[in-house]
């Protein structure tokens, strides 16, 4: 631990080292010295030289007047030559500006870089040399500057100066940045999701019809149409398509099939059809459109969108699912297609459009916002909630974030019109009635028979003014539930308009009727027209212009999401939070490693550039194209019957093919860039860096490879790193930390002897180390007798072959750090773990055979094996003690320690492992629900598992009991002994295995946490005194819980006791957790799943699904392809406050800042790789590479994404551009551990208020800092005191909760 306070009271040293107040003065911009003088130099010169003649023969008038006045004005005159001059001979010289702060030049810097000593401008030092040649992206940097642009760009400033202005811009950045412990409190809205949705009735009378409109809704609108005052009818009619990229047919076939089909015919029939509009929101599909569209229809498709009579919506790549994406991929596909929108139509989206997603997040409207949209249109929520919105007459709100900080209004809210009726076809989308609304589907295609196809009839002469008038009717009916009078009115389905046929048909019969209205205006009192949700957006708002209060304010979310148009009766889409977590966790795997790979390639990409390396910058190039095809690989499974497992299996293995080559791409690519960054010149060396997993195709596990250890003589040594003996064995391998903090994590290493030693960056030998033994269990590579039909276990036996080294890992910001493994007799065995274990006694290897570290004999020569003793099992560590059960080997109660290691009252914690009985046809990929028919809805999977295996492993840093129940579950929970922060939280890992089927069928497989933390909802929050007596007596007990949605954000959860376990499940992302006033309870975990809170005291999480029958919603079969998936956890018990009471206002709960960053490191460990020089030994490597060499990013500030830009022009080759998104996660500084001084945290990662204080990536020079909309399309300045372009990222102020992007162009040269 002193080691950290030592390197950090260093960085403040040099942080703080020069500190001179002195004004600066702007001074004159000089141009590169190797650049020739423009023309507009020359003639500025000319004129400075014309004034000073004219100067001369003013004073030389002056003189010969002989006035005492002259006398005066000659001495002022000469004094500014003389200032002039002194000011002049102080001017830097206009070398290219090197942040690297090379010590070349002793004691002054001849440039705009920092001194040696760290002192300097506080963050990005930005280069004003004009370029010869910049290959920057977005808006922005494809202009040209104005002369106004040209003004604000900053001088060059002498080091003084830079010390001055690091000063002011911390001042600024501390003025900004609040409070280092902050308080969130909600928002104050006219609607709370979870307090409207608990007063709903769910079994309304009109269920049955399906049709929300009754006798109430018909006397408002006949008194509507008596009211003078109200605005005449308007209706706006889009015709659209809705394009899944991927379904009942693959991505490709439905492109082929139909999504081609549908644009061809868009580019041409508009062209004749003069009126008519569109709008497309699959940025993926569009994009395989024009790769192969002529150029003819090219620019047919840009003048339509041009003159806007096709709109972009959204823009994303998909039409992302909004439950189960995590912040990351969410908002990369929507830059994904943005960027492809700007740089092939040079169109900016304005409008979401969300039609088809299963329930509605708050995430994605506060995305747009960022992205400068104007609104957004929704569709699928709950019927209880259409019938509520048609009521109040709020269909359109403000929605807005959950959170807000102290004194400021909330930010990132958006505009958001919720479609009044079920579902986006014409049939439920016209009106309330939807068998009038059959009449108006007019596709008719020979061979298709369907029901609008049947009841449907064209528009002539003789029935248009019949039909004008019941489909105004209709339409009229679907303004009456909105104040404004305006109706928005979609035409179209699912892939619609993919026959010429239909296009005519639509378009022709809607115009007869359209031109019918219009043409008889003073009869009908009717505007309408063809239009897109711009225009309808554009329309409300003028007509609620000038109003106090336009549109209501709303907060939360539209989770869960249920229909009725089925069966008529309430069907809960809560199974696809967890249905096929196998594919869930490809994505989340995906995520991390082309984050990694992303941020490693801008770093790497731009030194090659800067340091003029041409073969580096080729492979960089020839590699680039890997990542914009895992970018959209990534973003196609974020669609919303991709990641939700809504697909058929078919579909599925198609998705998941392209994830997996994907990931292998971006490891390898990781790889290339790795090889770069760590050798210090031209790299000469390739193919040194390989991955320590195995992947042998997408339905397995990776498989973790043992180093490869060679003799110290031909081994790669890093400079720096320690001398070693002479022909010992020895293996290197790099530690990849992707995070923008330091970071201390438990790492595993897999090798072939357990008689080793690890050595740190610096050579030193690290003390906290363990062996441990590989089990046949989770290593199908070690498997001799594997599993028996019966269901039980053969003979468990360790690895002869494979040991898991871990050790703790202390790893810089953003940073490659290179470790080494060596042989070592003398002390390793004091590392080894112990094992207790009743059946793995057996001689695991032949008598005789030879393990590769050189000792005869069986595994337990290797580990001391000794029998379990009875009773309960226990494990502790300096911060608490487990108790496990005998029998079951599960956990029962945590006890933790006071500050002075005394325990203190033992809180339950039992984890159970159990299964919901899938209701058959009615609980299937999208919907859950629980078997009726059965007494007991739950079931206990286990039993039949007769054969339970429970080993205990006990070492110097982890202590771990594993039970294991056949090959269905193996469950691990483990604590560790390290002295850092990680021994306050326990780590849990199962292995789910449902088998082929029939096995485990209608199995709904959850893990149950049941505690004795108190989380009932306060008394305000579980009746509604109108429909409840006040007796407090009967009042029921309403759990809470906080489930966080998309890793960005979280919501509070109440249980609604009338709909059931299947609408009281939430997604999760990240995480959950419990509390009351004294205890809190927190569950983080790796990918997307579904949570609940359903009894007082637990808090459960759905692992997986199989159930065998199709439940109706369009998918056509059951899920039945499991796969051998791998869940890990982290589980944390923490201290509230102690004497909180209801805050008024509410606060904002949020994780502990020991939550955040255990989420943070669960979401993207670190990633290892070996260093292999089996040819020839590689020198002159770097032992240790720092990618923010001025220190880490605040401790709540994550470093989202570092995304290089295409090139405008050539989009397959990056640019000198890229996006940095900066996310300051929220966290809740009232809530630690016990002992939260002693846990340390501040060592690793100390709380400031001080903003992002001086940020340097790599050794790299930057050109300009551009504050950007979120999507990196448009300037955008947040804050009043920030221009668009900014001088340093120290500059740069965060709310919390806040995501921002900034548009970094690098120089040419360092």
């Amino acid at each position: 631990m002193t080691k950290f306070k030592v390197s950090f009271s260093e960085n403040h040293k040099n942080c703080t080292m020069l500190s001179i107040d002195l004004k600066t003065i702007p001074l004159r911009k000089f141009s590169d010295v190797e650049q020739s003088p423009s023309e507009e130099e020359v003639q500025q010169k000319q004129r400075g030289t014309a004034r000073h003649s004219l100067l001369s023969r003013m004073s030389f008038k002056l003189f010969r007047r002989g006035s005492a006045r002259c006398i005066g004005l000659l001495s002022a005159f000469v004094t500014i030559l003389l200032c002039l001059y002194y000011i002049s001979i102080g001017q830097p010289n206009p070398a290219p500006i090197s942040e690297a702060g090379s010590s070349t030049a002793a004691g002054l810097q001849r440039g705009l870089g920092p001194s040696a000593n760290g002192a300097g401008i506080t963050g990005f030092s930005v280069q004003q040399q004009q370029q010869k040649k910049i290959h920057a992206a977005g808006i922005v940097s494809n202009q040209k500057r104005s002369s106004e642009q040209k003004a604000e760009e900053v001088p060059p400033v002498v080091e003084q100066q830079a010390a001055v202005e690091s000063d002011s811009h911390g001042e600024y950045a501390r003025s900004n940045w609040g409070d280092k412990c902050y308080v969130l409190l909600q928002s104050d809205t006219n609607i709370t999701a979870n307090e409207e949705h608990s007063r709903f009735d769910f079994q309304p009378e009109w269920m049955r019809s399906k049709e929300y409109w009754d006798r109430g809704f018909e006397e408002r609108f006949d008194a509507q149409k008596k009211e003078k005052q109200r605005p005449p009818l308007k209706v706006i009619v889009v015709p659209h398509s809705h394009n899944d990229p991927g379904w009942l047919k693959t991505f490709t076939n439905y492109f082929q099939s139909d999504s081609r089909q549908i644009l061809n015919l868009l580019v041409t029939k508009m062209q004749e059809y003069k009126d008519m509009t569109f709008i497309w929101s699959e940025i993926s599909f569009l994009q395989l459109w024009w790769d192969q569209a002529h150029p003819t229809k090219q620019r047919a498709l840009r003048r339509l969108v041009d003159s806007g009579r096709i709109e972009i919506t959204t823009g994303g790549w998909v039409m992302t699912d909004e439950a189960n994406v995590h912040i990351y991929p969410m908002l990369d596909q929507l830059i994904e297609g943005h960027q492809w929108l700007k740089n092939n139509l040079n169109v900016t989206p304005k409008v979401g459009w969300s039609i088809d997603p299963f329930g509605h997040g708050s995430t994605v409207p506060y995305l747009l916002s960022g992205a400068n949209f104007e609104g957004a249109i929704i569709q699928r929520i709950h019927y209880a909630w259409k019938q509520w919105f048609a009521r109040q007459q709020m269909g359109d709100f403000v929605w807005t974030p959950y959170w807000r900080t102290k004194g400021e209004a909330a930010a990132g809210s958006l505009l958001t019109h919720n479609m009044p009726f079920d579902i986006y076809s014409i049939k439920g989308s016209c009106g309330p009635h939807p068998f009038i609304c059959l009449n108006f589907d007019f596709r008719k295609i020979p061979g298709e028979y369907t029901e609008y196809s049947v009841k449907a009839q064209f528009i002539t002469d003789d029935n248009v003014e019949e039909k004008a008038q019941l489909l105004l009717e209709q339409y009229a009916r679907t303004a009456s539930l909105f104040p404004h009078n305006v109706a928005l009115i979609p035409v179209g389905d699912d892939f619609r308009y993919n026959k010429e046929r239909e296009v005519d048909q639509q378009y022709q019969n809607y115009k007869k009727l359209i031109d019918h209205i219009m043409a008889n205006k003073r009869l009908y009192n009717t505007d309408i027209r063809f239009g897109t949700p711009s225009d309808y957006f554009a329309a409300i708002r003028e007509r609620t212009r000038g109003r106090s209060s336009s549109f209501p304010s709303f907060k939360g979310d539209f989770f869960v999401y249920s229909d009725i148009f089925s069966e008529g009766r309430p069907a809960y889409w809560s199974g696809y939070f967890t249905t096929r977590p196998f594919y869930k966790l490809l994505s989340s795997e995906l995520e991390h490693n082309l984050r990694a790979a992303e941020i490693l390639f801008t770093l790497a990409y731009n030194t090659a550039r800067q340091a003029q390396r041409e073969n580096a910058i080729k492979i960089d190039e020839k590699n680039y194209e890997q990542i914009i095809h895992a970018r959209r690989n990534l973003g196609l499974f974020q669609h919303h019957d991709a990641i939700t497992g809504t697909s058929k299996a078919a579909v599925m293995r198609d998705y998941a093919m392209r994830l997996f080559e994907s990931i292998q791409n971006m490891v390898k690519m990781q790889e290339s860039c790795i090889e770069q960054l760590l050798q210090r010149s031209q790299p000469r060396h390739h193919g040194f860096i390989i991955s320590e997993f195995e992947r042998d195709n997408f339905n397995k596990l990776p498989r973790k490879m043992p180093i490869q250890m060679v003799s110290g003589d031909d081994s790669t040594t890093p400079a720096g790193g320690g001398a070693s003996s002479a022909g010992a064995s020895i293996g290197s391998f790099v530690l990849y930390n992707s995070l923008a903090q330091k970071r201390i994590e438990i790492v595993t290493l897999r090798v072939q002897h357990p008689n080793v030693k690890i050595l740190n960056q610096e050579g030193v030998e690290l003390k906290h180390i363990q062996i441990n033994p590989v089990w046949n269990i989770t290593d199908t590579y070690d498997l001799v007798l594997g599993t028996t039909t019966t269901g039980t276990i053969g003979r468990i036996r360790t690895s002869t072959r494979q040991y898991e080294v871990m050790f703790v890992a202390e790893l810089e910001a953003l940073s490659l750090s290179t470790y080494r493994v060596q042989v070592d007799e003398a002390s390793y065995r004091r590392n080894i773990a112990t094992i207790y274990c009743d059946d793995c006694h057996e001689s695991s290897a032949p008598a005789g055979t030879t393990t590769p570290g050189g000792a005869s004999g069986a595994a337990v020569s290797d580990f001391e094996v000794r029998a379990k003793p009875a009773g309960d099992i226990q494990l502790e560590n300096p911060h608490m003690r487990l108790l496990f059960d005998e029998k079951s080997g599960f956990l029962k109660t945590v006890t933790r320690k006071n500050q002075r290691k005394e325990l203190l009252k033992p809180m339950q914690c039992n984890i159970k492992f159990a299964a919901y009985r899938s209701a058959q046809f009615h609980s299937g990929a999208y919907l859950f629900k629980t078997d009726p028919e059965q007494s007991e809805a739950e079931k206990d999977v286990l039993e039949g598992y007769t054969d339970v295996r429970i080993i205990i492993t006990s070492g110097p840093i982890a202590s771990d009991v594993t039970v294991i129940y056949g090959p269905f579950l193996a469950h691990t929970v483990r604590i560790f002994n390290t002295r850092t922060h990680l021994d306050a939280a326990i780590y849990v890992e199962n292995d789910i295995d449902f088998e082929p089927p029939p096995k485990n069928r209608e199995t709904e497989l959850f893990m149950r946490l049941i505690t004795n933390i108190d989380n009932i909802a306060g008394a305000p929050l579980q009746r509604d005194p109108l429909k409840e007596p006040p007796d407090t007596g009967t009042m029921p007990e309403l759990p809470v819980f906080y489930s966080d949605q998309n890793g960005f954000q979280y919501h509070e959860r109440i249980k609604v006791p009338a709909i059931g376990i299947e609408g009281n499940y939430f997604p999760i992302t990240s995480g959950a957790f419990i509390q009351d006033s004294r205890l809190r309870l927190t569950l983080l975990t790796t990918h997307a799943q579904g949570a609940a809170s359903y009894e007082p005291g637990q808090l459960e999480v759905m692992l997986d699904r199989r159930t065998l029958y199709d439940d109706y919603r369009g998918m056509g079969e059951g899920v039945v392809d499991s796969h051998l998936t791998r869940h890990r956890f982290w589980l944390l018990v923490e201290d509230m406050p102690r004497g909180q009471h209801a805050a008024k206002p509410p606060g904002y709960q949020v994780p502990s800042m020991q939550g955040q960053m255990l989420a943070n490191a669960l979401r993207y460990p670190p990633n290892l790789y070996f260093l292999s020089s089996v040819e020839q030994p590689l020198a002159g490597l770097q032992a240790q590479v720092r990618l923010l060499p001025k220190g880490a990013l605040p401790c709540d500030v994550h470093l989202t994404t570092l995304r290089t830009l295409s090139d405008p022009e050539l989009q397959l080759f990056p640019s000198a551009s890229a996006l940095m998104v900066l996310h300051r996660q929220g966290f809740d500084c009232s809530v630690s551990a016990v002992g939260g001084r002693e846990l340390g945290l501040d060592s690793v990662c100390p709380l400031s208020n001080g903003g992002l204080g001086p940020v340097q990536l790599a050794q790299l020079s930057l050109h300009s800092i551009e504050a950007t909309s979120l999507t990196g399309l448009e300037q955008t300045k947040v804050k009043a005191k920030e221009n668009f372009r900014i001088r340093s990222l120290a500059e740069v102020s965060l709310q919390p909760m806040e995501l921002r992007t900034f548009n970094l162009t690098f120089s040419d040269r360092s």
